[in-house]
Protein backbone atom coordinates (compact mmCIF):
# COMPACT_ATOMS: atom_id res chain seq x y z
CA UNK A 1 0.00 0.00 0.00
CA UNK A 2 1.60 3.26 -0.95
CA UNK A 3 2.39 5.91 1.57
CA UNK A 4 -1.03 8.57 1.98
CA UNK A 5 1.52 11.56 2.43
CA UNK A 6 2.86 10.25 -1.01
CA UNK A 7 -0.82 10.80 -2.72
CA UNK A 8 -1.25 14.42 -1.18
CA UNK A 9 -0.13 17.32 -3.21
CA UNK A 10 1.43 19.12 -0.20
CA UNK A 11 3.05 21.58 -2.02
CA UNK A 12 -0.18 22.18 -4.49
CA UNK A 13 -2.11 22.72 -0.98
CA UNK A 14 0.08 25.19 -0.20
CA UNK A 15 0.27 27.09 -3.18
CA UNK A 16 -4.04 27.25 -3.87
CA UNK A 17 -3.70 28.40 0.51
CA UNK A 18 -1.06 31.15 -0.76
CA UNK A 19 -2.94 32.14 -3.85
CA UNK A 20 -6.08 33.16 -1.44
CA UNK A 21 -3.77 34.87 1.34
CA UNK A 22 -2.31 37.31 -1.33
CA UNK A 23 -5.80 37.52 -2.94
CA UNK A 24 -7.44 38.19 0.46
CA UNK A 25 -4.10 40.89 1.04
CA UNK A 26 -3.74 38.87 4.22
CA UNK A 27 -0.58 37.78 6.41
CA UNK A 28 0.05 34.82 7.41
CA UNK A 29 -0.67 35.64 11.24
CA UNK A 30 -4.02 36.77 9.72
CA UNK A 31 -4.29 33.07 8.31
CA UNK A 32 -3.69 31.79 11.82
CA UNK A 33 -5.68 33.86 13.35
CA UNK A 34 -8.83 32.94 11.34
CA UNK A 35 -8.31 29.62 11.07
CA UNK A 36 -6.98 28.73 14.16
CA UNK A 37 -4.22 26.97 12.12
CA UNK A 38 -0.66 27.79 14.18
CA UNK A 39 1.51 29.84 12.22
CA UNK A 40 4.39 27.13 12.96
CA UNK A 41 2.12 24.92 10.93
CA UNK A 42 2.09 27.04 8.15
CA UNK A 43 5.49 27.88 8.14
CA UNK A 44 6.24 24.12 7.90
CA UNK A 45 3.64 23.80 4.78
CA UNK A 46 5.64 26.47 3.33
CA UNK A 47 8.67 24.63 3.11
CA UNK A 48 6.86 21.89 1.64
CA UNK A 49 5.30 19.39 4.72
CA UNK A 50 2.20 18.32 4.48
CA UNK A 51 -0.26 19.73 7.34
CA UNK A 52 -2.06 17.56 10.02
CA UNK A 53 -6.02 16.92 9.07
CA UNK A 54 -7.48 19.05 11.50
CA UNK A 55 -4.98 21.81 9.74
CA UNK A 56 -5.87 20.57 6.48
CA UNK A 57 -9.88 20.84 7.22
CA UNK A 58 -9.52 24.12 8.69
CA UNK A 59 -7.54 25.41 5.96
CA UNK A 60 -9.70 23.85 2.91
CA UNK A 61 -12.66 25.12 4.55
CA UNK A 62 -11.20 29.19 5.06
CA UNK A 63 -10.02 28.92 1.46
CA UNK A 64 -12.86 27.38 -0.31
CA UNK A 65 -10.50 24.27 -1.68
CA UNK A 66 -11.54 20.49 -1.83
CA UNK A 67 -8.73 18.51 -0.52
CA UNK A 68 -9.90 15.33 -2.34
CA UNK A 69 -8.76 18.17 -6.01
CA UNK A 70 -5.32 17.79 -4.58
CA UNK A 71 -4.80 13.92 -4.66
CA UNK A 72 -2.10 12.71 -6.92
CA UNK A 73 -3.68 11.31 -9.61
CA UNK A 74 -3.01 7.71 -11.31
CA UNK A 75 -2.56 6.48 -14.51
CA UNK A 76 -6.02 4.81 -14.13
CA UNK A 77 -8.11 8.16 -12.87
CA UNK A 78 -9.48 10.60 -15.06
CA UNK A 79 -7.21 13.82 -15.51
CA UNK A 80 -8.67 17.21 -15.00
CA UNK A 81 -8.01 19.57 -18.07
CA UNK A 82 -6.55 22.53 -16.66
CA UNK A 83 -7.37 24.70 -19.12
CA UNK A 84 -11.22 23.61 -18.09
CA UNK A 85 -10.50 24.56 -14.58
CA UNK A 86 -9.59 27.45 -14.91
CA UNK A 87 -12.09 28.75 -17.17
CA UNK A 88 -14.39 27.74 -14.91
CA UNK A 89 -12.86 29.37 -11.96
CA UNK A 90 -12.06 33.05 -14.36
CA UNK A 91 -15.96 33.05 -15.59
CA UNK A 92 -17.11 32.40 -11.75
CA UNK A 93 -14.90 35.17 -10.43
CA UNK A 94 -17.14 38.03 -9.31
CA UNK A 95 -14.38 40.52 -9.54
CA UNK A 96 -14.40 39.73 -13.49
CA UNK A 97 -16.60 40.86 -16.00
CA UNK A 98 -17.28 38.32 -18.74
CA UNK A 99 -14.64 40.48 -21.06
CA UNK A 100 -11.89 40.54 -18.58
CA UNK A 101 -12.26 36.74 -17.81
CA UNK A 102 -12.18 35.37 -21.65
CA UNK A 103 -8.72 37.87 -22.14
CA UNK A 104 -7.35 36.00 -18.90
CA UNK A 105 -8.70 32.99 -20.56
CA UNK A 106 -6.66 33.52 -23.65
CA UNK A 107 -3.07 34.62 -22.05
CA UNK A 108 -3.33 31.64 -20.02
CA UNK A 109 -4.77 29.07 -23.03
CA UNK A 110 -1.29 30.73 -25.29
CA UNK A 111 0.87 30.46 -21.98
CA UNK A 112 -0.41 26.70 -21.53
CA UNK A 113 -0.02 25.48 -24.71
CA UNK A 114 3.51 26.62 -25.67
CA UNK A 115 4.64 25.79 -22.36
CA UNK A 116 2.78 22.11 -22.23
CA UNK A 117 4.58 21.57 -25.57
CA UNK A 118 8.15 22.07 -24.02
CA UNK A 119 8.56 25.40 -25.83
CA UNK A 120 10.10 27.62 -23.62
CA UNK A 121 11.01 30.11 -25.86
Amino acid sequence: MPDPRQLFDSTGFFKAVEATVKARNLRWKDVADQTGVSTSTLSRMAQGRSPDAPSLICLAKWAALEPTEFLVSTKTQARKEPRALLATALRNDPRLTTEAAQALEAIFATAYDRLANGQSE
